[in-house]
């Protein structure tokens, strides 16, 4: 197995900063070089740059600081370019999530693919128990790739791409008049803390909070 030098790039603390150092904690155990970088000016040059997780744009001259960079983008890529896909696939009916390992070029989510994976989930899981899957799968993915001897050549994106706006606030609003049923995937999707589902009834804004208290009793 070759040494390689490699970067973790993550700008935007939050739910992937775990992830980010056994990441790097793994990287070093296997005999790599690798460092964790929360600003552009901190990326090292060497030879990969895992940009995860991110949301600056990155000005060519650091990109030109590692042979290669990539991105993990969490759909059927070149479908679903954009913002929060897994979110959107999860409000869309979708329990299996694709994972597109991609170069990062211009413009944003169009480069060449290197590496695809999948998430399959029940279809109970929250925001947080994604998110953690998510956050495996994509360490997996990365180590995978720097392990390998001869990564296999990337292959073009094929298809009509789709794209996914950026989410808001307004998005996590609930209807009173439907079921929790009908509703359930929204409230898969909410952060509790950051952008929680709420609903507005008789003159009254009204924000809830969903978690996961295990299986469902059984009726006595």
């Amino acid at each position: 197995m070759p040494e390689r030098t490699i970067t973790v790039v993550v700008d935007t603390p939050g739910w992937f900063d775990a992830h980010a150092r056994q990441l790097v904690d793994e990287l070093k155990e296997r005999g790599h070089t690798a460092s964790l970088a929360r600003t552009h000016d901190t990326v090292e040059r060497g030879d990969v740059a895992f940009y995860l997780s991110c949301t600056r744009i990155t000005p060519p001259e650091v990109l030109a600081r590692n042979r290669l960079n990539l991105v993990v983008h969490a759909s059927d890529l070149p479908r679903g370019r954009g913002f929060s896909p897994l979110v959107w696939q999860v409000l869309e009916g979708r329990n299996r999530i694709p994972l597109t390992m991609i170069e990062a070029t211009e413009p944003v989510d169009s480069g060449p693919v290197h590496m695809r994976s999948h998430l399959e989930f029940a279809g109970h899981e929250l925001n947080a128990e994604m998110r953690e899957a998510m956050g495996r799968e994509i360490v997996r993915m990365c180590l995978s790739y720097a392990d390998a001897p001869n990564p296999p050549p990337p292959e073009p994106q094929v298809g009509e791409p789709t794209f996914y706006r950026r989410r808001r606030p307004e998005d996590s609003r609930m209807d009173p008049a439907l079921s929790l049923e009908a509703q359930f995937e929204l409230l898969r999707v909410v952060d509790n803390e950051r952008y929680p589902a709420f609903f507005e009834l008789r003159g009254r804004r009204y924000t809830l909070q969903i978690n996961d208290a295990g299986p469902a009793r059984e009726q006595a």
